[in-house]
């Protein structure tokens, strides 16, 4: 019989915590950025009160999305500490119980009452709290809640993303800021959907339409807001 080789297998689910953060905060970072700054060029201000405005934006923003991240991940760390109690003290009262809950879960994936039993049986032998955390709470290394990573992944892909827009501003004459900031900021999201998409291996074609849609209608929006009060003012 013919061993197979051993052929290797590059699974990106390890990836999922800190890319959805990083992803989230450089696109929240490029949008409310360069939307902003749309705005305020709309409203007819000087360059110093648009790149003030940029700045402002992109500050703010690191520490929202920062704050915000940490306290959401917190949330769900909390819930899954909190599972993970409930759980250790059913194994202590209950253990029998517990071994045929686990054993139930095995035959609802495939596997015959009796082979479901001997699994479960040796799998609790070696760490039950461990194999219910898996396998009834769903909670693994990979999908492990954790709030400083993502709190750091967002503030720092935020101001990345921020940068970008204020960056173009920056350089670009006052009148056409309205046209070049938009149109870089597109194009950072178009980059920004490919790179995502090919971490996370998915399609490169959809991610980039999605965020430069969504882009566009954020500025297109933000800019006509700051036309109709610059106007009136």
């Amino acid at each position: 019989m013919t061993v197979p080789a051993p052929h290797p297998e590059r699974h990106l689910g390890s990836r999922v915590n800190w890319l959805r953060a990083a992803v989230l905060g450089a696109n929240d970072g490029i949008v409310s950025t360069a939307s902003l700054i749309v705005g305020v060029a709309a409203a007819s201000s000087g360059k110093p009160e648009i790149l003030l405005a940029g700045v402002a934006a992109l500050v703010a923003g690191a520490m929202s999305m920062a704050a915000g991240e940490y306290v959401s991940v917190s949330s769900q760390a909390d819930t899954e500490r909190a599972d993970i109690e409930i759980e250790k003290r059913a194994l202590k009262k209950y253990p029998e119980a517990e071994l045929e809950e686990l054993a139930d879960i095995y035959v609802r994936r495939g596997l015959d009452p009796a082979l479901a039993r001997e699994v479960a049986t040796q799998l609790s032998a070696h760490d039950s709290l461990e194999a219910h955390k898996r396998d009834e709470l769903g909670i693994t290394d990979l999908a492990k809640a954790r709030p400083l990573q993502a709190a750091g992944a967002s503030a720092l892909a935020f101001s990345i993303g921020a940068a970008l827009p204020l960056a173009a501003a920056g350089l670009a004459p006052l009148a056409h800021i309205p046209l070049i900031v938009p149109a870089a900021s597109l194009l950072s999201l178009a980059l920004l959907g490919a790179v995502s998409a090919g971490l996370g291996g998915a399609s490169k074609a959809r991610a980039i339409v999605r965020v430069a849609f969504w882009g566009a209608v954020a500025m297109a929006v933000t800019a006509a807001v700051g036309s109709l009060f610059g106007g009136a003012v």
